[in-house]
């Protein structure tokens, strides 16, 4: 579910455990979903390049990929690997503005065996515009979580940024598929540059408070007749960005995902990947990026 942050989402639907386990049905929509997952974005990709390419001027569209390893996938405080090295490949391709980012997770050693299940079980493709206004900047954009376990899920977001200390942002993401909720997050970040060879040092730290539409997907820990309604999941990150030349970059990072509730602590740790009470995680990964 960035890194961009956003993209590994990160950042970024309501996923309730919901499976189903009706023998033929379950393995034809698998069947379906694999297809879908793997031809899709791409094709939507190849047509975005081609499009912007052939409006581009003097002006050249920017085209970005990465691939991280990281030790976990926590996904807005769900935990949904375990015991396992996760493959995140990204490919962003960019215009004035508007932008184009295929993301997808790649778990080697997927925790739950009570079903079948594809190595490649997320592929999130993100549309995106954004335009700076000088002291602040606006982005919108739309989601599709393409999920081979479950069912897709679809978000529109919206978010403003203060270009000032911190850089303070504000998202609003709006799930309007099967768990319609509302997700919004507060997060600011600062980048401490180092004077040997370009390195340096981002930080950064989100929270998060969720207003759930439907309490049969997701809950109120506390009482389950009720739908979720409060302060959810917290992010505190470190990524130390070391370019190898000017066009890759290699970046280790440490992130921390902890509850900001009692209602979160419960929700999170019901969540995890079968790892009992958990309701927070210290994960870690490096990242290797390329632009051009």
């Amino acid at each position: 579910m960035q890194k961009s942050k956003q993209n590994r989402r990160g950042e970024d639907t309501i996923r309730p455990e919901v499976i189903n386990t009706s023998g033929s049905n379950i393995m034809e929509k698998r069947d379906k979903s694999r297809i879908w997952v793997k031809i899709v974005p791409i094709v939507m990709v190849c047509y975005m390049a081609i499009s912007v390419c052939a409006w581009a001027s003097d002006d050249k569209p920017t085209i970005d990929a990465s691939v991280s390893f990281m030790s976990q996938y926590i996904w807005r405080g769900q935990e949904l690997s375990r015991d396992s090295l996760i493959i995140e490949p990204s490919f962003t391709i960019g215009y004035k503005g508007l932008a184009v980012n295929i993301w997808q997770n790649i778990d080697t050693n997927y925790w739950d065996t009570s079903h079948d299940a594809d190595n490649l079980n997320e592929t999130d493709t993100t549309i995106s515009y954004s335009h700076d206004f000088g002291r602040f900047g606006l982005e919108i954009g739309y989601i599709w979580y393409a999920l081979v376990q479950t069912d897709d899920s679809h978000e529109v977001y919206a978010s403003a940024t203060l270009n000032t200390f911190l850089s303070p942002k504000l998202t609003v993401y709006r799930e309007f598929a099967h768990a319609p909720s509302t997700y919004i997050t507060l997060a600011i970040s600062h980048s401490i540059a180092f004077p040997w060879h370009g390195i340096s040092l981002d930080l950064g730290l989100k929270g998060s408070y969720l207003i759930s539409n439907d309490k049969g997907a997701y809950p109120d820990p506390s009482n389950p007749d009720k739908r979720y309604i409060d302060f959810h999941d917290g992010l505190l990150s470190a990524a130390l960005n070391v370019p190898v030349n000017n066009y890759i970059t290699v970046s280790p990072e440490v992130d921390w995902s902890f509850p900001l509730s009692s209602d979160a602590a419960k929700d999170m740790a019901m969540r995890n990947a079968g790892h009992g009470a958990k309701d927070n995680f210290v994960y870690a990964g490096l990242s290797v990026s390329m632009a051009f």
